[in-house]
């Protein structure tokens, strides 16, 4: 059987919808396709994972593409949050390693994470614009060089929890990066973090498909959907409110990432 005569037209379908909301929100698809794998098809925890950073990097290799083309990145932050990122999600890789992966030990930690790392990524949606004002006036004293390295220290963050769960490099990294560069426009911060996620999740997808974890007809089905998903989702997000939108995205990550911890 060869890999296309493999795809499964339900993962196409998951990936479709789940394009379409990354179009309209923004946020990665790692907070709504995991768990939908995982507590809809009942896919393997570690499976899930592996197959969505390796999808993650696919999609987001397009959005680099064209924010670059618009001048919207910031390499400097990029390299930054890659010097942080690059190795601790090889560490990540290695201590892995050398667990059973597809136990049910593995899993239920697995499991854990991502429904941590979902309550985390809903609470940013939810309480972002609060926190910046509230953290706004104190982070306005960091220097140049305090800011550089505290965006190393993110990478690093983001790179062990994004190779555990596959989430929180889309809405967890954007703020952080607010925080560190307020006075950099939002559609900078946003390409210089859809940048950074490329390699992060293409070398966490690679060393999860190197441990067994990554399913190919799977990733096939999903990126079939996810692309023309992706294209209507970001030609419509006009059209629907943000206020509407992120909210409602925040209490289906709520109530998936409780299922997944409880």
């Amino acid at each position: 059987m060869t890999l296309f005569s493999s795809i499964d037209p339900l993962f196409i379908f998951s990936g479709f919808l789940v394009g379409l909301l990354v179009g309209q929100t923004g946020v990665g698809g790692g907070s709504l396709m995991t768990p939908i794998l995982v507590l809809l098809f009942g896919v393997h925890p570690a499976t899930a994972v592996g197959t969505d950073l390796l999808y993650a990097s696919a999609t987001k290799s397009v959005g680099t593409l064209v924010h670059g083309l618009n001048h919207t990145v910031e390499w400097r932050i990029v390299r930054r949050l890659a010097t942080g990122s690059v190795p601790a999600t090889i560490l990540t890789l290695v201590a892995i390693s050398h667990f059973n992966v597809g136990g049910p030990t593995s899993s239920r930690i697995i499991s854990l994470v991502l429904g941590l790392m979902l309550l985390l990524t809903a609470a940013s949606l939810i309480f972002r614009r609060q926190f910046l004002s509230l953290m706004g006036p104190v982070l306005d004293r960091v220097s140049t060089h305090q800011a550089a390295r505290w965006t190393v220290v993110t990478g690093a963050l983001l790179g062990c929890l994004v190779t555990l769960s596959s989430v929180g490099a889309g809405a967890l990294g954007v703020t952080a990066l607010l925080l560190l560069y307020p006075k950099i426009p939002m559609a900078r911060i946003v390409g210089s973090d859809i940048a950074h996620a490329v390699p992060m999740t293409f070398i966490a997808g690679a060393g999860h498909w190197w441990l067994g974890s990554v399913d190919l007809p799977l990733l096939a089905s999903l990126l079939s959907g996810s692309i023309p998903g992706i294209i209507l989702g970001s030609y419509v997000s006009a059209h629907i409110p943000d206020a509407v939108l992120r909210p409602l995205l925040a209490a289906v990550l709520c109530i998936v990432g409780g299922r997944l911890v409880f």
